[in-house]
């Protein structure tokens, strides 16, 4: 895996999986990266400007290794995996580089594809989607267990991916102190659709009708894009059709509107915003990573290609 472009050095960080990764994440200090295998495994990574270093390798699933997801340090050093084995394991740092297995979550009866901690606002929880058809929720109790919630047959022929709404309600950046955290997400599936859920009174419910249907074929991925206190909601698709596609809302309330990034012409995997909301990287099939960017006038531009 080698990273660089235009004004990044390149860096080429040597995972020793003895498979497929499938999923890179980096934690909140860009300090550590964890990576997904095939060979079952996760590796965790140590990465400054110049040099990466091998850390750790958990071990404890027993199928391919799928996606990786680092929760808010303010809960401590914790990594939530899923796998083709039907379990998602949140793994806990004890002493430096010493991971245990601090809970496996087996509730659902196929390949898990997806997790995706919550914002850190809504307190330790992980939403999970599986090829069971079915969304999980697991929520951190104070006394160390965990309530369990979920959509079932959130889309019944399969969930590939799942994404957290920001907490904060699109555009109350003043007072914003008053408001509650809003409990949304969205996640995409192999019937071709995107849906949007919400938390009320413990009960998560559809909250776009119609399903957003715009792509030909499963969709891959799905990124809820930060809104740094913007009226509008930003949700971005990947799909095995080929294209990218920007959905937004203009305001609570209002429909959904898609509009194709661009046509790949070969199957997107991964769609992941900035910090900011403000950039896009979208990953193809032809290994190539390109970074977009929306210009003034709302037309999405490509900004640079991330070289393999």
């Amino acid at each position: 895996m080698c990273l660089h472009s235009r004004n990044m050095p390149s860096q080429k960080v040597e995972t020793a999986h003895q498979d497929t990764v499938h999923d890179v994440a980096m934690d909140y200090y860009g300090k550590r990266l964890a990576t997904a295998s095939s060979d079952h495994t996760i590796k965790i990574i140590g990465v400054s400007n110049t040099a990466s270093q091998h850390l750790s390798t958990l071990t404890g699933h027993q199928g391919p290794v799928w996606q990786v997801a680092w929760a808010h340090p303010k809960f401590g050093s914790l990594l939530a995996s899923c796998s083709y084995d039907c379990r998602v394991i949140v793994w806990k740092e004890g002493n430096q580089n010493e991971w245990t297995q601090a809970h496996v979550f087996d509730e659902h009866r196929s390949s898990v594809n997806s997790v995706a901690w919550a914002p850190h606002e809504l307190g330790l929880c992980l939403a999970c989607g599986s090829s069971d058809g079915n969304i999980s929720v697991f929520t951190a109790r104070a006394d160390g267990g965990w309530d369990t919630a979920g959509i079932d047959q959130a889309h019944p022929v399969g969930v590939t991916s799942v994404s957290w709404a920001p907490a904060m309600a699109p555009g109350p950046l003043v007072g914003a102190g008053l408001l509650d955290p809003v409990q949304k997400l969205c996640s995409g599936g192999c019937d071709n659709t995107i849906k949007v859920w919400k938390l009320n009174n413990g009960l998560w419910k559809m909250d776009c009708f119609p399903a957003l249907q715009m792509h030909t074929d499963w969709v891959r991925d799905v990124s809820w894009a930060p809104n740094l206190g913007l009226p509008k909601s930003t949700i971005s698709s990947a799909s095995q059709d080929g294209k990218v596609i920007i959905w937004t809302m203009a305001k609570e309330g209002d429909q959904w509107e898609g509009k194709v990034l661009k046509d790949f012409k070969t199957p997107v995997w991964r769609v992941s915003w900035s910090l900011t909301g403000n950039i896009l990287a979208v990953a193809d099939g032809n290994n190539n990573v390109t970074l977009w960017k929306e210009a003034v006038d709302g037309e999405w531009q490509q900004v640079t290609t991330v070289e393999p």
